[in-house]
């Protein structure tokens, strides 16, 4: 009877032998964070000052300047009056239920983490895109990315970096750069041949090609993949204040832990306000630059 034991239950491991593995690499991962937590974290200086200057700039400056810079932004980006309207109403909603400050606090770290996650990714989805290996490689990588709960990346993060602003950037931008690295190989790769081989011929070299072919003609389906990036980001913004990251995140955790409805309610629509308002803007420039392009084209 003890021999057919394996029939009804899956042969697993030993609970000693499990404990033992467990022990192993938690001992590891935390001898390399006190041995190289410091290194690490010191890398990230430069990054960390901009961020505080940047809150403080939103933070000190007169509301209604961040306001008309930001109206300015949003116009330039999609010259709608209707689009800026909507923009001002919702953040003088904002600034009027008292939710101003950590709604600069969450633009100034979207911000960052958007344009961390621009820089790291673009160059990423190139590579990958010119390279077959480098796809099969990658592609596995940010599957787990995508699919890992959102929780699990606080974990390493805090044990190497400890609680601030930097583990929340890390953790946000690990969570946050798929899409945009996603979309940028795929653009590339959707470029008609034909148009490459036309480019070929009047002897262009390959970096002429991608700056010049290639990158305009996939700037909308990149535009979609930072649109997602940015959804994303703002998605992981209340995790991410479980570690200690200011915003608009925290009031929304501390309604759940004090059972504060109404706090979470308006803090919450806040986020969606900041994510609506990022996602048309990107969508409406994206459109404006596939116009202008498809336009230069038949010129």
């Amino acid at each position: 009877m003890a021999n057919s034991s394996w029939l009804t239950e899956f042969p697993d491991m030993s609970r000693r032998e499990l404990l033992n593995v467990k022990q192993t690499l938690d001992g590891a991962y935390r001898d390399f964070s006190r041995e190289y937590g410091d290194t690490i974290e010191s890398l990230f200086d430069p990054l960390l000052s901009f961020l505080v200057w940047f809150e403080n700039l939103l933070i000190d400056t007169p509301w209604w300047l961040v306001l008309g810079a930001i109206i300015g932004l949003v116009y330039f980006a999609s010259r709608s009056w209707k689009l800026c309207a909507g923009v001002f109403a919702s953040l003088l909603a904002i600034g009027y239920f008292g939710m101003w400050e950590d709604t600069m606090r969450t633009l100034s770290i979207i911000t960052v983490c958007t344009l961390m996650s621009i820089i790291i990714g673009i160059p990423i989805g190139i590579w990958m895109a010119r390279s077959d290996r480098a796809r099969a490689v990658i592609t596995p990588l940010l599957d787990i990315m995508q699919t890992m709960p959102a929780f699990v990346y606080l974990i390493p993060v805090v044990m190497l970096l400890g609680i601030g602003k930097i583990p929340g950037v890390i953790a946000v931008i690990i969570y946050a750069i798929p899409p945009v690295i996603r979309l940028t190989n795929l653009g590339i790769r959707l470029v008609n041949k034909e148009t490459l081989e036309a480019a070929t011929a009047y002897g262009a070299t390959p970096t002429q090609r991608l700056f010049g072919v290639q990158l305009p003609l996939a700037m909308p389906t990149i535009m979609a993949g930072i649109n997602q990036t940015i959804m994303m980001a703002l998605a992981m913004v209340v995790v991410a204040s479980m570690i200690g990251v200011k915003g608009l995140g925290q009031p929304v955790l501390k309604s759940i832990t004090n059972q504060y409805f109404t706090l979470g309610l308006l803090n919450g629509l806040a986020i969606v306000a900041l994510a609506i308002i990022f996602d048309r803007v990107s969508q409406t420039y994206a459109k404006r630059a596939q116009k202008h392009l498809e336009g230069s084209g038949h010129e």
